[in-house]
């Protein structure tokens, strides 16, 4: 990038994000923030909506300080009689030179009289003119820090969509793409004393190569939506760790792996104080894995116990609460902690009336709660990585959790760029929840064209899964071969559990075929979860089992499915679609009116639908 500015450079430029995404920020740089010191810039932010990109375009950020102002305009002191000799960037450091520029230049901006946000939060729910806003958005603020000398700062931002690029003291830090993920940049040298001001470009502009794509059933929500911090490590830092069960079937045997940011040699200590003494890690080149027995007390729904764990490093020393557990398939069954289980779940998309996808702790908890009032051990997180909290959450709560990147419908699988962000984001998702207990099913996709094309770029995501984590389960939510009634995915043959999406008896007739359709898919010889299933129904409306969007209709379907399940033993669980009502342009007749009513709740979950209770009654019977 070029340190002065051409004054005809924004009207030449033809693509603004051209220097801000060639070296996207990815898993690599991702880092352990739990229980870390840490700094929350959560609050009032100055925005502007920015549909034509002028901050890229313009480059709003080198009036981020004096500095910038100055290696901006150097090259045209000249031309106001100023001498650059005498002028100096210390000289320059001195001042606010804002005001001046303000009387030579006119800006198309003023960052600090700007309306306010407050963040995190979805745009699209600050102001209904934002409610349908796809585009860039510009946020800014300055800031204090805290960093001691011998520390290092990281900026954490967590939920971003889609993409992103940060700026800080007028310098550009580094860019993002993925809109479920946290990601993290080293902003160290760049902290300054005093105020550093600090500007986030957030654009969720659907595109083709992107994961997702352009068409999705969901809202596409827009936003700094989470968390966004300053975390500190000291000089040398473990960057993450893994510790859990090897799904042996001996319920003894753990593995702890431990990865530092450095290659460096020394030696780890791993303290879980319930099971008895430390265990030393030797790390050669940043690495360390142990492997050593221990008798932990099984982590179930019906028990959910966490140990306190601590990694320690030189100065560096982590704290987590971890549950063990082992979660394996044996032929046709699926064993947790070395039984049979039937996965009785729901889907959840991540959303609220209220605050978007940007789901409060309270939001969170009434969902795993409701998983229990419908007798549920299980919930699968559609169709992208869900906040952290929810992992975290279901660990304490006792509910067992599918988790999901957006590889959804018609992605451009033979894009090469596609696949690194789509394998970029399985990457972050993993790394962040592979020590949560509740987690058991890793999704590499939902609804995809069976093609050889399609089946090398998942085949990749399962790979990149088990290498990064061999101690969970892989799957994917596969569509049935409606016109065969059967299922033919290719997939299937290197999943673990194969996810089955069918709704007949809803947009396709024949609901009698559902006993042969999974009669078809046991000589698959491997569990499988009806992953969607489901009806649409608005609250209220009344009418016979065949009229569409009656309670009635919903309640229907949901016993009928739950009938032909109970015929079929190699079903080992089930997700309907979907816990409660949520928003979607693609639903526009009178009845939905921008919404996906395949709830069993309404959207604000006062209001429970007849089908609620057939799944409840269901659920108790397998007890």
């Amino acid at each position: 990038m070029k340190n002065e500015k051409n004054p005809y450079e924004n009207i030449l430029t033809r693509d603004p994000w051209e220097h801000f995404t060639g070296d996207y920020i990815t898993a690599d740089t991702w880092l352990d923030a739990s229980f870390r010191r840490r700094e929350s810039l959560a609050g009032e932010w100055n925005y502007t909506e920015d549909p034509y990109n002028n901050c890229l375009r313009s480059g709003w950020y080198n009036f981020s300080t004096s500095e910038s102002i100055y290696r901006t305009y150097r090259s045209q002191f000249p031309a106001f009689g100023i001498d650059e000799k005498e002028f100096t960037v210390d000289l320059a450091s001195q001042m606010d030179l804002l005001p001046m520029v303000k009387q030579l230049v006119p800006l198309d901006f003023d960052f600090d009289l700007w309306p306010v946000m407050n963040l995190p939060c979805c745009w699209n729910m600050s102001a209904e003119k934002y409610f349908l806003y796809e585009g860039s958005m510009v946020f800014t603020r300055t800031f204090r820090h805290s960093r001691k000398e011998d520390e290092r700062a990281f900026l954490r931002i967590d939920g971003a969509n889609y993409r992103c690029a940060v700026f800080l003291g007028g310098f550009f830090i580094g860019s993002h793409r993925g809109g479920g993920g946290d990601f993290f940049i080293e902003i160290t040298e760049r902290l300054k004393p005093g105020d550093n001001r600090i500007i986030i470009v957030v654009d969720n502009t659907r595109r083709l190569e992107q994961v997702p794509m352009i068409n999705t059933d969901w809202f596409n929500y827009g936003g700094l939506y989470r968390g966004i911090d300053i975390v500190y490590t000291p000089d040398t830092f473990i960057r993450h760790f893994f510790l859990t069960l090897i799904p042996d079937g001996t319920m003894k045997n753990i593995r702890c792996s431990v990865t530092l940011d450095r290659d460096v040699d020394g030696k780890c200590l791993l303290e879980v104080p319930e099971l008895g003494e430390p265990v030393s890690i030797p790390i050669r080149n940043g690495f360390g894995e142990v492997f050593f027995s221990r008798k932990p007390e099984p982590w179930s729904p019906k028990n959910p116990k966490i140990y306190d764990v601590a990694i320690t490093f030189g100065e560096d020393r982590i704290t987590d609460r971890i549950g063990f557990r082992e979660i394996r398939v044996e032929k046709d069954r699926i064993l947790l902690n070395g039984r049979d289980i039937f996965l009785k779940g729901i889907s959840t998309h991540e959303e609220s009336v209220v605050n978007g996808r940007s789901l409060s702790p309270e939001e969170v908890r009434e969902n795993l709660t409701l998983v229990k009032e419908l007798g549920g051990n299980f919930l699968r997180l559609a169709h992208y990585p869900h906040s952290g909290m929810t992992s975290r959450m279901a660990d304490r709560m006792g509910v067992l959790l599918w988790e999901e990147i957006p590889v959804y419908w018609a992605i451009q699988f033979e894009n090469p760029d596609t696949l690194a962000d789509a394998k970029n984001q399985l990457e972050e998702l993993i790394l962040r929840d592979r020590n949560r207990a509740s987690v058991v099913i890793w999704s590499v996709g939902n609804e995809n064209e069976d093609t050889e094309r399609r089946f090398t770029f998942m085949e990749n995501l399962v790979k990149c899964a088990k290498e990064l984590d061999d101690s969970r389960l892989v799957s994917a939510a596969c569509l049935v071969n409606w016109e065969e009634n059967s299922v033919q995915d290719s997939l299937s043959k290197v999943l673990d559990v194969i996810g089955i999406n069918e709704y007949f008896g809803w947009y396709l007739p024949g609901i009698e075929r559902v006993p042969r359709l999974f009669d078809e898919a046991s000589v698959l010889g491997k569990p499988f979860i009806v992953s969607e299933t489901g009806a649409g129904a608005l609250a209220g409306k009344r009418g016979n089992e065949n009229e569409f969007f009656t309670e009635e209709k919903q309640r229907k379907v949901y016993e009928d499915q739950t009938a032909a399940i109970r015929k079929c033993p190699n079903i080992r669980g089930m997700t309907p679609w979907i816990l409660y009502d949520f928003r979607t342009p693609l639903r526009t007749n009178v009845f939905q009116n921008k919404y996906n009513l395949k709830g069993l709740l309404t959207a604000d979950k006062k209001r429970r639908k007849q089908a609620f209770y057939t799944l409840k009654s269901f659920y108790e019977e397998l007890d």
